[in-house]
């Protein structure tokens, strides 16, 4: 909101005059909120920078609306459950399984940061890392890696050449049932190393044709020139309650994979069983043809990728999978969509010559005006929100924002929390690593009965005084009076109505002062001269001149 005070000589008094500015794109922020358009979808965003202990919650104008503090590092995810807790990775350190994603730990805390429930996953031969999710049942999902030595690699089939480590990682999920404060029970359990194939050594392990089990995962596909023994890297895991599924993503590959969750732990490590008949085998795989030896690395159509999900029911284009395709080589990102053929819900129709489609992406955005413009080589998350906008999160520069229907963007943001620390406007930004950014709708269960007063953006020495969160506002500047006024010091607010938060604005539209949850406001201190009082109750908001005496 910006404000002109004209001095109309004939009258000899100011007129007032409020225009709200929908964009920040003229104040030539470096960080924080750099644009809030009308057509932006309203809520709170979460996220954790990978350098900080903090976990935000912020509001459109970047305003810190809750705010969450771990001893540990985020190792990747974090999620809000809708009793208000958070559930979040944790990074330790592990001198035996070293890669970007590696954390070892999961935390759980309550709205008001008490720690609830750890569990730490972190040893010599195993370590959490990545992704977790929460189950509807209060179980976990927990992604981990546990070490093959190099006898077993090479008896599973894979190619003595191609051991740079000396070992091989075997990706697992485990689903936890979390007991007392710091325990918990493995109850379900999936191993990528059940489910192997190999054309390389007739004499061990998993021997057959490639091309003939799409279900089984290559052990000696390598989508590059290097074999460490961190092979796969999946960075992601997400659940489907309705198919009782679960999509993954390797980095490495260039795939994305979806196993059944509804089988048992034996039958997670065999090739029959479940509701889908294939037991932990592969029911779906996308994005690299070669792979699976049904194509060449011209017909690759995933680059690194990050955050496969189902879009929620409800939304524009639910059931599919929505992709945040980072690029790699490519040198540019995309976010896709894809809606894999099915014979039945969950029941994925392969095609022999063709392997799995679609052919290409239904949806895809790519920056309008040059592709190179867009790029994030890690991290990084894409989510469909409630008016049909998305919301992309270009994690390796902090950088968030949110496109419409149209692919204009109409909302942006940069984290401000660095590993350096909490950056200063006008910072060039540098260090402020996301993993991931998710809306929350402000209807969302987590925040019944929360306070979810806007407090300080994050950034250090912050201006949002252009800033207008886009909510169906009244305006209620006749339902209050401020007195007194001429003051020089303290201004009470005279209304019947609960008032959330007043601001304080110089003539140049700068906030300067914010009081919250009472009827009054010291403004003592300032300088003699005019200014603007800004008095949010509820989504209604009201705007008054006061005079410092």
């Amino acid at each position: 909101m910006v404000f002109f005070l004209i001095n109309t000589p004939m009258k000899q008094k100011y007129v007032l005059l409020v225009f709200t500015i929908l964009t920040l794109n003229s104040f030539s922020q470096t960080i924080g909120v750099l644009r809030n358009d009308a057509g932006s979808y309203n809520g709170y965003t979460l996220l954790a920078p990978l350098g900080s202990f903090e976990t935000y919650l912020i509001n459109n104008c970047g305003q810190v609306v809750h705010q969450w503090t771990s001893t540990f590092n985020p190792a990747a995810s974090v999620y809000l459950l809708e009793n208000g807790n958070l559930l979040r990775t944790g990074k330790i350190v592990n001198d035996d399984i070293q890669f970007g994603g590696v954390g070892g730990k999961i935390e759980l805390f309550d709205w008001d940061n008490n720690l609830l429930w750890e569990y730490t996953y972190s040893t010599t031969e195993v370590s959490q890392h990545h992704d977790i999710y929460p189950l509807p049942n209060g179980n976990i999902l927990m992604l981990a890696v546990t070490t093959m030595t190099q006898d077993e690699a090479i008896q599973a089939g894979r190619d003595p050449a191609q051991l740079e480590d000396g070992k091989l990682f075997n990706e697992q999920i485990l689903e936890l049932e979390p007991v007392g404060t710091d325990q918990a029970n493995i109850v379900w359990e999936w191993n990528i190393n059940d489910h192997l194939i190999q054309d390389f050594d007739n004499t061990k392990d998993n021997f057959g044709v490639v091309a003939d089990n799409e279900q089984l995962l290559d052990i000696n596909y390598l989508n590059s020139d290097k074999s460490p023994a961190n092979w796969l890297h999946m960075n992601s895991i997400q659940y489907n309650t309705t198919l009782d599924q679960i999509v993954m993503s390797s980095r490495l590959l260039s795939e994305i994979y979806i196993i059944d969750h509804s089988t048992t732990t034996a039958e997670a490590a065999l090739h029959t069983g479940g509701i889908y008949g294939k037991g932990g085998d592969f029911l779906y795989r996308w994005g690299n043809l070669e792979a699976y030896d049904h194509g060449d690395t011209n017909d690759r159509t995933l680059f690194g990728q990050h955050y496969p999900h189902w879009i929620a029911d409800g939304l524009t284009d639910a059931g599919k999978i929505m992709i945040y395709n980072n690029g790699g080589d490519r040198v540019y990102s995309t976010i896709e969509i894809i809606d894999p053929p099915s014979s039945s819900p969950g029941n994925y129709t392969y095609n022999t010559n063709d392997g799995y489609l679609p052919v290409a992406a239904e949806w895809q955005y790519e920056d309008p005006d040059d592709p190179l413009n867009f790029f994030s080589a890690i991290l990084s998350s894409g989510q469909r929100l409630p008016n049909g906008n998305t919301l992309i999160c270009d994690g390796d520069s902090g950088y968030f924002f949110e496109i419409d229907s149209s692919g204009t963007i109409v909302w942006e943001y940069i984290n401000p929390d660095s590993a350096n620390g909490i950056l200063t406007q006008g910072d060039v930004p540098s260090a402020n690593l996301v993993f991931r950014a998710l809306r929350f709708d402000e209807t969302y269960a987590a925040f019944d009965g929360r306070d979810l007063t806007p407090g300080d953006p994050i950034e250090i020495n912050f201006d949002i005084s252009g800033c207008s969160l886009s909510v169906d506002e009244v305006d209620i500047s006749n339902e209050f009076n401020l007195y007194p006024n001429p003051t020089t010091g303290i201004v009470q607010i005279n209304t019947n109505l609960i008032i959330d938060f007043i601001e304080v604005y110089d003539v140049f539209g700068k906030l300067i002062k914010t009081e919250k949850n009472n009827q009054y406001i010291d403004i003592g201190e300032l300088a003699t001269g005019i200014y603007i009082a800004k008095i949010r109750s509820g989504n209604n908001f009201g705007v008054k001149k006061i005079i410092k005496k």
